[in-house]
């Protein structure tokens, strides 16, 4: 897949400027001293790591592993696209060693956490910036943008026709047919729904009543499981629409919908569009916890609204010693700028360069 493209939401990323209410430690010195920063040969570590979650990140994981495995080849890492939720639950029960999530650890899950990591705390390492595409199915539309007053009635399901009037009003020079709308959503515990609904929550507060939450919490509608089977599910049935990240409808050849942002515009899925929505990005987290907050309801001229930020959640002390070789050697190689780097082709962003250097940092001071 050449997604040439997304090199310039590459450039934008890496250049934002995020506030941060936080900073990592940054007295830990590499695990290897010739190192001369994350360009520098990937820390090699023999063994192997178990870990599973977000479906979200799982292209751009399997291209860390095939990266780090070339380099290591002593070392091998299972990544099982299993979702957030079931993710976040294998590492709390000691069954992965470090989980993907397209969402930070809730307050309900941060002691649970805590607890597996025996000495230490879980925290949450921002890896992966992704889009998040509106992508439909629908004959004879190849054009369509809709506010998200409109995604959040057509998900809720208050409007169940696309010729409903809602969505006349947000696309008045189309020719929109009378067929029912069949809303996709993920029928497992998903950080993608998290991201979602969180958008809704925030930007069409009057007409989403289901806050924000890994399990779909909307009647009707359309559950797939994990970001490939929304995307199969979309494709196969004319009339239908869904959420899913951009390298899935990308792949699928979906078409994607414009989304009204909070400058009143109605913003394409672009590399430039997503990049604008993260430069409002902020860091939230304390010490090396380092979750992000994305602003939604961003007036930024042009911004795509709906961006998530996929994390690994990993103890920060008490890994195991015959893990914390590889656990800090496989991360580091996903946090360094040749690792981010990779991303570009894939459909995702790379860190913005002041959140990528504190993951890094705080990657080399798991104990």
């Amino acid at each position: 897949m050449k997604l040439q493209r997304h090199g310039t939401l590459a450039c934008l990323a890496l250049t934002a400027t995020l506030a941060l209410s936080a900073c990592g430690s940054d007295n830990n010195e590499p695990a290897n001293p010739s190192a001369s920063g994350s360009s520098a040969a990937a820390d090699c570590a023999t063994g192997t790591l178990n870990a599973q979650g977000s479906s979200a990140q799982k292209n751009a994981v399997d291209e860390w592993i095939k990266a780090y495995q070339q380099k290591c080849s002593d070392a091998r890492i299972n990544y099982e696209p299993s979702g957030s939720g079931a993710g976040i639950e294998a590492f709390i029960a000691g069954t992965a060693d470090f989980a993907g999530s397209d969402s930070a650890l809730k307050e309900d899950e941060q002691p649970k956490a805590d607890a597996r990591c025996d000495t230490g705390k879980a925290i949450n390492l921002p890896m992966v910036i992704g889009p998040v595409a509106i992508a439909y199915n629908l004959n004879g539309v190849d054009d369509l943008q809709l506010q998200p007053a409109t995604l959040a009635k057509i998900f809720a399901g208050k409007i169940t026709k696309w010729d409903d009037a809602a969505i006349k009003a947000d696309n008045p020079d189309a020719t929109l047919p009378s067929t029912a709308i069949n809303a996709v959503h993920r029928s497992d515990s998903s950080g993608t729904s998290a991201n979602f609904t969180d958008f809704l929550s925030k930007t069409a507060e009057a007409d989403w009543t289901f806050g924000k939450a890994k399990e779909w919490k909307a009647p009707g509608g359309t559950g797939a499981a994990k970001s490939d089977g929304v995307a199969s599910a979309i494709k196969n049935q004319d009339g239908s629409i869904g959420y899913v990240e951009w390298s899935y409808a990308e792949n699928g050849g979906l078409k994607m919908a414009k989304v009204g942002n909070g400058a009143g515009e109605f913003a394409a899925l672009t590399a430039e569009a997503a990049g604008k929505t993260i430069q409002g990005a902020t860091v939230e987290g304390q010490g090396n916890d380092l979750k992000m907050k994305i602003d939604y309801n961003t007036k930024e001229a042009g911004a795509y609204p709906i961006v998530l930020v996929t994390y690994e959640i990993v103890c920060e002390k008490g890994i195991a010693a015959d893990k914390l070789p590889l656990v800090k050697g496989f991360l580091g190689h996903a946090a360094s700028t040749e690792g981010q780097a990779d991303l570009t082709e894939l459909g995702y962003a790379p860190l913005p360069e002041t959140v990528r250097a504190k993951v890094e940092t705080a990657v080399k001071s798991l104990s």
